[in-house]
This record gives structure tokens, C-alpha cells and sequence, in this order.
């Protein structure tokens, strides 16, 4: 009998290692990570995969109470947070651009409470809707399970990815909030800029004018024609953050 509980509690303290980081992976992914995802589904879908990926390797058995246990229970949820931070960085990007887009055309107004990301314009929501289609179409979801697979091979348990090196490459990708924010939204900017150059000669040329009048129903128009006239560059250019999300991925977890 004291032996069947002592394996009971070495299966445990090999089972809890790879359901540390899936659990993380989880908490932090996109699609898995939205409220519209309950935690129960959640936990269900960590004890599933884990359940699944347990056979397909050898674990340690390391005391989660001791100082080398302490400090892989910390490595292991630091490597599934940084997979799912890798992808998350698209999501911010996304969300930076429809600030962005919703600004410069007038509708920073129009805005919905998110219970993941607060209070973000609606324009925002429709990019991100679109995102996760993509997302989810081209078989993003599937792609991550198999690099959370490949990982345990690649980083097994008991190797640290606290480094210097990890820290500067997820600093790296995270500009591409930004950059890629700013490659979504250029074509419609670049219109609306033209836009407001040309009624900023009108309004030289008729200073009697009501340029609030004629250049916020101008810009609203223009720039709702642009955002569907560019849809699909902007659908492009998420596939293409999406891809490169998953390039940076297999590059911090050594898959290439």
C-alpha cells in the first residue's frame, strides 16, 4: 500500500510539469485566453492535452517543494506565458490599429466594452473579429499545438529559457505591435491624409466655409470607403503578422 501511494505521488509530480506550461500556454494564447472561453473549459482542455502528451515522453520526478522544484515550476509557467505573449503581440497590433483608424476617421467615439482588452473603439473589435477568423482558418490553433508539442522536445523539462537571449528576441518581436499596427492602417491613412490636405486648400481658398461642416462628414465617408476597399490588403497583412508570430515562436523555442 505505501508503495502504490508513493508512485500515486510520482505520477503527480510528473504529470503537474507539462500541465504547468499547457495550463500557461492557455491562460496567455489568443482564442484560448478570450472570456468567451470559460475557465472550466479551460481546464478541461489543459488536463485533455496534457493527458494526451504525458505518454509521448520521459519525465522527471523533481519535489515541487524543493528549490529545484520551486524554480521549474516558475520556468515552466515562464515558457508557456512566453508562447502565448508571441502570438498576443498580433492581437496588440490589431488593436493599435483600429485606434489608430478609428481616430483619424471620427469614430474614437463608437466604442465597446471588451472584457479582455476594456474599452476599445468598434473598429478595433471588427479587425480583431477578423484576425481570429484568420487565425483560426488558416489552422493557427492546430499550428500552436504542435509547436506546444515539438516544445517539450525542444525545451525539455529541467532546461531554463530565463536567459538574456529569450528576453532580447521577445523585446524584439514585441516593436511589431507597432510596425504592424502601422502596416495595417497605412493605406487608409495615407488616404485620409490626402484628404485632409485637400480640404486644408479649400479652406484657404473659402475661408467663409464651415470646414467642420463639410470635412468630418468627408472624412467618415472617405474613410469607411477606404477600410472596405482595402479589406483584403488588410486581411494580407494579418495572415502575414500571423505567420511571422509563429516564425519568431519556432525561434524561441529552437524548432529552426
Amino acid at each position: 500500500m505505501d508503495l502504490l501511494a508513493a508512485d500515486i505521488v510520482d505520477r503527480f509530480y510528473t504529470f503537474m510539469w507539462p500541465m504547468l506550461r499547457i495550463s500557461a500556454l492557455l491562460l496567455t494564447a489568443p482564442l484560448f485566453s478570450t472570456a468567451a472561453v470559460p475557465r472550466r473549459i479551460r481546464v478541461l482542455a489543459a488536463l485533455a492535452l496534457t493527458w494526451f502528451i504525458y505518454p509521448l515522453h520521459e519525465w522527471p520526478v523533481i519535489d515541487p517543494m524543493s528549490a529545484p522544484g520551486l524554480v521549474e515550476i516558475v520556468n515552466q509557467i515562464f515558457i508557456g506565458c512566453v508562447m502565448g505573449l508571441t502570438l498576443q503581440v498580433v492581437v496588440a497590433a490589431v488593436v493599435t490599429a483600429g485606434m489608430a483608424l478609428s481616430n483619424a476617421i471620427g469614430l474614437s467615439m463608437a466604442t465597446m466594452i471588451d472584457p479582455t482588452l476594456g474599452n476599445v473603439p468598434v473598429l478595433s473589435q471588427f479587425l480583431l473579429i477578423m484576425a481570429v477568423l484568420i487565425f483560426v482558418g488558416t489552422g493557427g490553433h492546430l499550428l500552436l499545438l504542435s509547436v506546444l508539442l515539438k516544445s517539450f522536445s525542444a525545451v525539455p523539462i529541467g532546461q531554463s529559457m530565463l536567459n538574456q537571449d529569450t528576453w532580447g528576441k521577445l523585446i524584439a518581436w514585441s516593436s511589431m505591435m507597432f510596425t504592424g499596427a502601422l502596416l495595417i492602417s497605412l493605406p487608409v491613412m495615407a488616404t485620409l491624409l490626402l484628404i485632409n490636405a485637400g480640404l486644408g486648400v479649400v479652406t484657404r481658398a473659402a475661408p467663409s466655409l464651415n470646414i467642420f461642416a463639410v470635412g468630418f462628414p468627408a472624412m467618415m465617408i472617405v474613410g469607411i470607403v477606404a477600410c472596405v476597399l482595402t479589406m483584403e490588403s488588410m486581411g494580407l497583412r494579418l495572415q502575414w503578422l500571423w505567420v511571422q508570430a509563429f516564425g519568431v515562436l519556432d525561434d524561441l523555442m529552437g524548432l529552426r
